[in-house]
């Protein structure tokens, strides 16, 4: 019986310590990415939609950018569609977009959805198309020639189909939402000016939403600790205008390189501070918001 009593005034002590963030960040809005082993671990999914949920029930307003790329590379291959990528982006003609919008918005969306309403919240779902919410255009990507003969020729332009980026964000369907209690959940697809959908990177679309909304934070998910130092000691501030040094020398480097531009642009929109977190601790976006000493990298 002491034990339990002991047990409960720590608990009592977190919660708490924890009453000047909940004050510091209520009424503020958060645009949490998303993605990683988080959405595929059936436990820390469950962790995920409570913290979403406690946040929610605290005043901070959460919104919601997924990705679902293993989701879509399933389903391609049960379909014998073999996928392409250049430069790391994966080439969507019009049969693997039909495969990304069924996947994104028919399948992952209102999984995410479904889950965080059984577990006592208040969730929608969305894609760019539901209020011209994600306004986008074709990316245009170049590969400059290689070799001393070709040294003076132009880029040569790559055509990677139905990948797009964003154009603009319409905020109204979010911020009706999130007045009304709501949580949104996005799916990454945008919208052409003829209604064509696009497939775009989820962390771009995140950071786009974050800085039209003026986020106070903007927190991406991923499988790894955060960003390391050439030790491979995690950083745990770092500020952006050290950001180019740091690619140049090579301690950020390989695919840490898109998300700490994610990081940089959303800063550069006018969000207020930017992380890079582990999704596969469980309760990490709490420990993020709610603890003095955070976890993973925070960008500013």
């Amino acid at each position: 019986m002491v034990r339990n009593v002991k047990e409960s005034i720590k608990i009592a002590k977190v919660l708490v310590d924890s009453l000047p963030y909940m004050q510091e960040f209520r009424h503020k809005t958060i645009v949490i990415k998303y993605g990683g082993h988080a959405m595929v671990d059936e436990h820390l999914k469950r962790q995920f939609a409570l913290d979403v949920i406690l946040l929610k029930q605290v005043g901070i307003n959460p919104i919601i950018v997924h990705g679902g790329g293993p989701q879509i590379n399933r389903l391609l291959d049960r379909l014998d569609i073999q996928p392409s990528y250049v430069q790391g982006m994966r080439v969507t003609d019009g049969e693997t977009m039909d495969v990304v919008e069924m996947v994104l918005v028919g399948k992952v969306n209102k999984e995410i959805v479904g889950l965080i309403n059984h577990c006592g919240g208040k969730a929608v779902g969305l894609s760019g198309r539901d209020g011209d919410l994600i306004c986008a255009q074709k990316l245009r990507v170049s590969r400059k020639a290689q070799g001393e003969t070709l040294k003076d020729a132009p880029p040569e332009l790559l055509d990677l189909g139905r990948v797009g980026e964003v154009t603009d964000i319409n905020p109204g369907v979010l911020e009706s939402l999130s007045k009304n209690d709501f949580i949104p959940v996005i799916a990454p697809i945008g919208v052409g000016n003829d209604g064509q959908a696009f497939n775009i990177n989820a962390d771009l679309v995140a950071s786009a939403v974050a800085g039209e909304l003026s986020a106070e934070k903007l927190i991406l998910l991923t499988d790894v600790s955060g960003v390391n130092d050439k030790s491979g000691q995690l950083i745990t501030t770092l500020s952006h205008l050290d950001l180019e040094e740091l690619i140049n020398d090579g301690t950020v480097g390989g695919g840490m390189i898109p998300k700490v531009r994610c990081c940089e642009d959303a800063l550069r929109r006018g969000v207020a501070k930017t992380y890079i977190i582990d999704g596969r601790v469980e309760h990490s976006i709490l420990l993020e918001m709610f603890t003095p000493e955070g976890v993973g990298t925070e960008i500013f």
